[in-house]
């Protein structure tokens, strides 16, 4: 057993390190006030490979298909900044990542090099939350309904990650409704596309640098070449069940954007305690600030290793027969809360004015508690995975 990381991890940590540290960290307040995409940001982070360096070689990408490294990069973005990193991450990491489990070699050849072009780089956006489903995700109400030589999609997408931006959306909908789990499907929609647009902008508590907007379609068609996995029968034909199991691989790097903001709240809450003297001394000499903080370095280490035996057994190939992917994301997201709570409190008064950056940590932590799966949605996946496993 190994936690040391190669020579190679090391210079990506660092890369990414240098990166949130110098280009994403001075501007980040900025962008949280406004609410604006960092369009600059996001271009210089596709200029190193940020945005795209998990895609295979063969389509652009830098072909780190090694999920520590993954964990590695994210964690260090969003210690820079979490809106930021989802702006850099996010919303194309998830569509890219749907195209490649599920799309066709066709498929795979013309969308993914348009994420890693690293002088035009486009945005991705994955359709699946609507205002009437979130945790309940096969009671979505869009449809997909065939028409000749393409799809019909009517519907209203949530709280969509680029959405309405993104040059590629992937839209989660059902063609049969009495079929379940099998009559969800997957379809490809490119920006501009008739019967696409972008609906009400949403103003956030945190991760504001990140574009949150509904995406609607009325009559918007597409061909049927754009269904992902293809029609049944194909050879890489997939139902919305098998495309949506890349969500539990994508848990982990939900956890280690939870675990970069936690980091940053636990490090400036530390230096602080350092400096800040009451009765006498620094305050980290008194014992109530020294065990919270004795507190959050253990459980932020505890979150990074199940973040990393996670992403080591994607490595390996090994299932999440007890939820291992849902127990980095859940416990990472609550750690992340509660770190960014504590740094408030030993920050006192300080900690709740916006001249110090822990009160955006921890308006930006809450949404790692609830997106991709709530906190309650996990424990309901590792309490099912466990008495099935044991």
């Amino acid at each position: 057993m190994d936690f040391s990381l190669t020579e190679e991890q090391k210079e990506f940590q660092k890369l990414a390190h240098e990166f949130a540290k110098k280009e994403i960290r001075p501007v980040a307040h900025i962008y949280d006030e406004s609410e604006e995409f960092p369009w600059e940001i996001f271009r210089k982070a596709a200029k190193l490979g940020l945005t795209s360096f998990k895609f295979p070689e063969e389509y652009g990408g830098l072909g780190i298909n090694d999920p520590v490294t993954s964990m590695v990069i994210s964690e260090e973005l969003y210690w820079g900044c979490a809106g930021t990193a989802v702006a850099i991450l996010g919303g194309t990491n998830l569509a890219g990542t749907s195209i490649l489990v599920a799309g066709t070699e066709e498929q795979k050849k013309k969308y993914i090099p348009m994420f890693t072009d690293p002088d035009n780089p486009k945005l991705g956006a994955m359709g699946l939350t609507e205002p009437g489903s979130g945790s309940d995700v096969a009671s979505m109400s869009t449809t997909a309904v065939r028409d000749g030589n393409e799809y019909v999609l009517n519907g209203t997408k949530q709280f969509i990650t680029n959405g309405g931006i993104a040059d590629i959306h992937v839209i989660f909908a059902q063609t049969d409704k009495s079929k379940g789990w099998d009559g969800i499907g997957a379809f490809i929609v490119e920006k501009g596309t008739l019967g696409l647009q972008m609906g009400k902008k949403e103003q956030k508590l945190g991760v504001r640098a990140s574009h949150t907007a509904q995406v609607i379609l009325e009559d918007c068609r597409i061909p049927l070449e754009n269904r992902l996995g293809g029609e049944e029968g194909s050879p890489s034909y997939i139902t919305g069940l098998g495309a949506l199991k890349m969500l539990e691989s994508t848990r982990p790097g939900v956890g280690a954007a939870a675990l970069g903001i936690a980091r940053a709240a636990y490090e400036y809450a530390l230096e602080y305690a350092k400096e800040r003297k009451q009765f006498g001394k620094p305050i980290i000499k008194q014992q109530a600030i020294a065990f919270k903080l004795a507190d959050m370095a253990t459980e932020i280490d505890a979150a990074r290793l199940l973040i990393w035996r996670a992403a080591w057994m994607a490595k390996n190939g090994l299932p999440y027969r007890r939820g291992e992917g849902s127990m980095s994301k859940l416990y990472a997201g609550d750690i992340g809360m509660k770190t960014t709570t504590e740094a408030i409190q030993i920050l006192g008064g300080y900690g709740y004015i916006k001249e110090y950056p822990v009160e955006k940590w921890f308006r930006d932590a809450k949404i790692y508690q609830i997106w991709e799966g709530t906190a309650e949605i996990q424990r309901l996946v590792i309490s099912r995975l466990l008495e099935k496993n044991g």
